[in-house]
């Protein structure tokens, strides 16, 4: 590491990361000490107004452009107000997370057979969503099934941003482990014992794989496909939606079909490319409660 790289740790460090947690912390307990519909509301209000105006709109305005041809300028501009207002929305309900408890008024649940289905057949099981909605809303997939689960994520780069997060997801079900070397021993070893987990599968992954998403290729994980395959455990797909406001439902739908050609890399494509279209289909049928601004395609 040279000179420059090292001054550069050592800021960010001891200062940006410091200063970007204390504003993330002091965010946080404003919202705390609202009503949850209230911190929803205005989240979402100021991130409508401030958010079309930030430099990431860019990427979003131009990802849904290529995502939808056939949508007039002013139809993905509606968009990109609503995906800003849905993660303002989302930021603004963090603190919240304890009170949105599945099966009550905010979260409805549809499809429970099928993630049932996965409790008491003496094998490993897979679930995957994706960041639609408000995510953190399916860190309790586990409390739903009452089942041991680990819940993969990808912590922040500030550490102080992530353990906010942890605060927020304490009083969620199972095991939260980090994307990385040492997440993916501890999910092996869960999957190899015959445990449950879940991952979020919509992120750009530079060692991936190119699968096809919105009709241009985007470098995908297939740490959920891989898996499947080794220990045959069966894929279920959970999509959380937002209905209104701090609102939502989680739905579980039947585990998808895939089979084993001998061709391990073929196998692997073909489920990947699955789950992609499964993600493509959740997104266009609400595509303002999706990531635009994510750098998930190829410049």
């Amino acid at each position: 590491m040279d000179k420059n790289s090292k001054l550069y740790k050592t800021r960010q460090k001891y200062l940006s990361h410091p200063l970007q947690g204390l504003g993330a912390h002091l965010l946080y307990w404003f919202f705390a000490v609202m009503p949850i519909d209230m911190a929803s509301n205005f989240a979402g209000r100021l991130m409508r107004t401030v958010g079309p105006k930030m430099g990431q709109t860019k990427k979003a305005r131009n990802n849904l452009t290529h995502a939808f041809p056939e949508k007039s300028a002013g139809e993905i501009e509606e968009i990109v107000a609503d995906m800003w207002e849905n993660l303002g929305r989302s930021a603004g309900e963090i603190p919240h997370l304890h009170k949105l408890q599945p099966g009550g008024p905010r979260i409805e649940i549809v499809g429970l057979e099928n993630g049932l289905a996965l409790k008491n057949d003496d094998k490993p099981g897979l679930f995957f969503t994706g960041h639609i909605g408000n995510w953190e809303v399916s860190m309790c997939i586990a409390t739903v099934l009452e089942m041991d689960m680990m819940s993969v994520y990808r912590a922040p780069d500030n550490p102080w941003v992530d353990n906010l997060f942890l605060r927020a997801r304490k009083t969620f079900r199972g095991e939260l482990v980090q994307k990385g070397l040492d997440g993916a021993r501890k999910l092996t070893r869960c999957l190899k014992d015959g445990g449950h987990a879940c991952m979020l599968v919509d992120q750009k992954m530079s060692d991936g794989i190119a699968v096809p998403f919105f009709g241009r290729d985007a470098m995908t994980a297939t740490a959920l496909a891989q898996f499947a395959l080794k220990y045959d455990a069966p894929i279920v797909p959970v999509r959380v939606e937002r209905l209104g406001g701090a609102y939502f439902r989680m739905t579980f739908y039947p585990a998808m079909p895939f089979t084993r050609t001998g061709n391990r890399r073929a196998d692997i494509a073909n489920i990947m490319t699955d789950v992609n279209a499964i993600m493509e289909n959740w997104i266009r049928e609400r595509p303002a409660q999706w990531l635009w601004p994510h750098k998930r395609w190829p410049n």
